[in-house]
């Protein structure tokens, strides 16, 4: 691995561990959609730091406010999570824990067809999770576009709170330390391409399966509503090294 001192950020493990800011860091696959979508580590950096940029300046988050993430597996998602923890808040996903841990949450990301979830939330934030951040329309009044409301702030972000920042309460040291424990149970090295069907539905999924191989610095391909053989495919195409959570036929 790369990057085995001590990160001030999750940002600063997962973009310092990176050799080539240019090539893909994440790759999306949606087999029900037909989308592939690319991001070198330039352009999801860019996303998380216009998210986190938002966060801070726009909604003016604390050091520790919670922000809960209730999507899909998506790059989009990858963007949001690394952005809200680079702000320095505490990030929880909307599995039973969430509930109960961030029951009045400071922002909400959520999808349009779950917004009735988060009655509670001071801001919400719809994701459209299409392929070029194209945004929702119609959407209730003081309910925000991911992609409109982003796009505006800086693709820069200087981290004022590292200390706080927190993955479902876990703190930035633990986080990182955990992960790379994963990366390397996985087989993952800097340089792996992890072709990776796993899910990111808790913050133990998003750190095992998203932050681990960025940590790790590999690369990964996320692939969404796939057949095994199709996996197997898309694994050879991409020049896999690993091939994780492949679904039984």
């Amino acid at each position: 691995m790369r990057e085995l001192s001590s990160p001030n950020t999750v940002a600063d493990a997962i973009f310092g561990a990176v050799a080539d800011h240019s090539r893909p860091l994440l790759t999306y696959y949606d087999e029900a959609t037909g989308e592939r979508t690319d991001l070198s580590a330039a352009t999801l950096g860019n996303w998380a730091a216009k998210t986190a940029n938002y966060l801070v300046d726009e909604i003016g988050v604390g050091a520790g406010d919670v922000v809960v993430v209730d999507l899909p597996e998506h790059w989009q998602t990858a963007g949001i999570v690394i952005g809200a923890l680079w702000a320095g808040t505490d990030v929880h996903l909307a599995d039973a824990d969430a509930a109960e841990a961030a029951s009045e949450p400071r922002v909400v990301f959520t999808s349009r067809d779950r917004l009735d979830d988060h009655p509670d939330a001071d801001e919400v934030v719809v994701a459209s999770l299409d392929p070029f951040a194209l945004p929702l329309r119609d959407l209730p009044p003081g309910v925000g576009d991911y992609g409109s409301v982003v796009r505006v702030h800086g693709d820069q972000f200087v981290t004022r709170s590292p200390a706080v920042e927190a993955l479902d309460g876990m703190p930035t040291a633990e986080v990182v330390t955990e992960a790379r424990t994963v990366a390397e149970r996985d087989g993952i090295a800097a340089g792996t391409r992890v072709v990776s069907t796993r899910p990111w539905h808790t913050a133990r999924g998003v750190l095992a399966h998203l932050l681990a191989p960025l940590i790790a610095g590999g690369s990964l391909v996320h692939v969404a509503n796939a057949s095994a053989e199709r996996v197997a495919a898309i694994a050879d195409v991409e020049k896999a090294g690993v091939v994780l959570g492949i679904p039984s036929e």
